[in-house]
């Protein structure tokens, strides 16, 4: 539980750091992540991680089928609470851009990662396509605070919004 509560307080802090710097919140949250995991390898003698969170199934965090049902909600929560905050007057005239760039960017992008990942990285091709499956997603989560910060005209971020919403769900169906 010392690991989730490292956890949680570092989330908050990352969460105040952007708003006091009025920058993304994805920005100090990937950083201090680096920081207490990866990172924090090079500061230790034995080289594990400053937090790194048990669970083999037994103990830990997330003990037997926990783990299951906190992710199941997590992803749930993530990939839907964005169409909350869509209205459909905001695509009049953008619709059909919208259906392109989710078609023809998801395709694009799916077979071009897929295809790096295995010529470039030597990856098996389940792995590649499994890489690529990942790489669709923009997610609101990431969209959001950049649109809420930098002055775009009222299409493009329209365009970019309902993008990144609607292309969370059909990259977890094609990861599956």
């Amino acid at each position: 539980m010392l690991e989730l509560g490292g956890i949680i307080i570092l989330g908050i802090l990352a969460q105040w750091v952007a708003w006091k710097f009025k920058i993304p919140a994805i920005l100090p949250l990937i950083l201090i992540g680096l920081f207490v995991g990866p990172i924090s390898t090079l500061f230790t003698y034995d080289g594990s991680k400053w937090i790194e969170p048990i669970w083999d199934g037994e103990v830990g965090i997330f003990p037997g089928e926990r783990l299951f049902n906190f992710v199941s909600l997590a992803i749930g929560i993530i990939l839907f609470e964005g169409g909350l905050t869509l209205r459909f007057s905001e695509i009049k005239n953008v619709g059909p851009v919208i259906t392109k760039l989710i078609i023809i960017g998801s395709l694009v992008t799916f077979f071009g990662a897929g295809a790096a990942a295995y010529y470039i990285f030597d990856l098996s091709l389940r792995i590649s396509f499994l890489f690529a499956a990942l790489i669709i997603v923009t997610g609101p989560t990431v969209i959001t605070p950049i649109l809420r910060n930098i002055p775009l005209k009222k299409d493009i971020s329209a365009i970019l919004k309902w993008e990144g919403i609607l292309i969370d769900p059909i990259g977890a169906l094609v990861a599956v």
